[in-house]
């Protein structure tokens, strides 16, 4: 019997694959960044050719890295940056338009015309009426390509988050299908019937034919064309990226927390078969469902973490490498006078402000670059908190947390995280969780592993960081970052 799994994890700055074994060991990996397009200010497109080619690329490097082929993978598991639309011809396979990115904002309007309905729609989705889901990134697109409507209610184009765009590659143009959790943020998938809603429909007039067929996050998804690996490869496990990761660090019992740090930041709160409604402004979406039984999950979403060191990495060009980001913050310490808002595409939780924009204070003539850099670490964990705090408004008190993502090797950060929220913060051995929970996925469908228990007994432990910081300084930290924040931010 195979006992390799492929994990495809498709971000939103670099495609990546990990084959896996069957104990979680991570045997290679591959990556590919891919170029981000800025049309105006506020929008953020893909080129759905690179989001496909270059998650290709990466299989199958991993799979040759490893030492592997086809006949040695047992399942596939895709795992992908949520939200982000496409629209693609059904039988061409062609995009009408680029892919409108999560942190896309320009449907700001649409969602004003809509607001009337906010209420309704929270309570049908555990959504909040926002530019960051699908929704209104469909309408957009039908609005503005010209015959998209038409052609869309005849039945002639099809609608993907990225996970059905890259499955729909896969198979070669077979399998027009999404899970749960990537249909949980649509804002046009009923969280608690488990089914496209048709009121959300008629709301958008977003025709039911184009919408994908939902299933279980471990499913028989198909099967790869034999192209692409040489041989078939079955699709055995699908999750967006942090639902995938809430799998990866074995938070399968109600009450656990987990949060990752990549281009955004976002924590998860098992709440098991409760669909907890939040009263200060978090989201109710689907943790996982496997068996047809749904786990449901609270979250808070951070727009900008990683993708705010790109920019100074990549925009501002302050550093070199993100790695650079440890010792800058090192020899500033925390009392940097300098704080950073991020709110590069608006302010995600709890604060839901889409005409947010980033600014800088407490900037004098010994402002540099370490300043610069730290204050950007730090707004990491500052939102962090700002997400805890409204999660304990909601009567969950997180007493650990559990990370992982690209940022999470930063122990500077780790401790400041730590210090800040005034919490334990434990990091795993394998910090690629969200691949590894997708690997997850697909080995439960191929019989690699037979419970969720099963799953949840291969996390292991790397390091914790404990707090250090005293109650009085923590919170004179944190007050100056709510002070920055409300001089760029509507009042929540």
């Amino acid at each position: 019997m195979s006992r390799f799994l492929l994990s495809l994890d498709q971000g939103t700055t670099s495609s990546r694959a990990i084959v896996f074994d069957s104990e979680g060991k991570l045997c290679a990996s591959a990556q590919r960044e891919f170029k981000q397009h800025f049309p105006q200010p506020g929008w953020v497109e893909h080129n759905p050719s690179d989001i496909w080619q270059t998650t290709l690329e990466c299989g199958r490097q991993a799979i040759a890295d490893a030492g592997l082929t086809a006949t040695d993978i047992a399942a596939i598991g895709i795992t992908n940056q949520r939200e982000t639309t496409l629209i693609w011809d059904k039988a061409t396979g062609e995009p009408v338009y680029p892919a409108i990115v999560w942190q896309d904002r320009r449907t700001a309007q649409i969602c004003q015309d809509f607001s009337d309905s906010a209420e309704a729609i929270s309570e049908k989705t555990g959504l909040l009426l926002d530019p960051y889901f699908s929704a209104t990134k469909i309408r957009w697109i039908l609005d503005h390509v010209e015959g998209a409507q038409q052609r869309a209610e005849a039945g002639e184009l099809l609608f993907g988050t990225v996970d059905t765009w890259l499955l729909w590659n896969l198979t070669g143009g077979r399998s027009h299908q999404t899970d749960a959790t990537n249909a949980s943020r649509t804002m046009l998938f009923n969280i608690h019937q488990q089914c496209w809603d048709d009121d959300l429909l008629a709301l958008f007039n977003i025709p039911a034919c184009i919408l994908p067929e939902v299933k279980d996050s471990a499913s028989d998804f198909g099967a790869s064309d034999p192209t692409w690996f040489g041989e078939a490869i079955t699709i055995g496990g699908i999750a967006g990226d942090q639902q995938a990761a809430l799998i990866g660090q074995g938070c399968f019992t109600e009450g656990m927390v987990k949060s990752t740090y990549g281009t955004g930041c976002f924590v998860i709160l098992n709440t098991g078969k409760r669909a907890l409604q939040s009263s200060h402004r978090l989201l109710t979406t689907v943790g996982y469902r496997i068996n047809g039984e749904v786990t449901y999950a609270l979250e808070g979403s951070i727009f900008m973490a990683g993708a705010t060191i790109q920019w100074i990495r990549d925009g501002l060009r302050l550093i070199g490498d993100a790695s650079d980001s440890q010792s800058l913050a090192e020899a500033t310490g925390y009392d940097n006078p300098v704080y950073m808002v991020p709110a590069f595409a608006g302010l995600g939780a709890p604060y839901w402000d889409a005409d947010a924009r980033g600014a800088m204070f407490g900037l004098t003539r010994d402002t540099g670059i370490k300043e610069i850099v730290t204050a950007g670490l730090q707004a990491v964990c500052y939102q962090t908190r700002d997400l805890l705090e409204a999660m304990a408004g909601d009567g969950v008190d997180a007493g650990e947390l559990r990370v992982d993502g690209g940022m999470v090797v930063n122990d500077w950060l780790m401790q400041f995280l730590a210090d800040v929220l005034g919490i334990r913060i434990t990091r795993p051995r394998v910090t690629e969780t969200t691949a590894l929970g997708a690997a997850y996925l697909a080995g439960l469908t191929a019989g690699l592993y037979s419970t969720l228990e099963e799953v949840g007994d291969l996390w292991q432990y790397e390091q914790s960081f404990e707090p250090e910081l005293n109650q009085e300084r923590r919170e004179a930290l944190y007050d100056g970052w709510k002070n920055a924040v409300s001089r760029i931010c509507r009042p929540v």
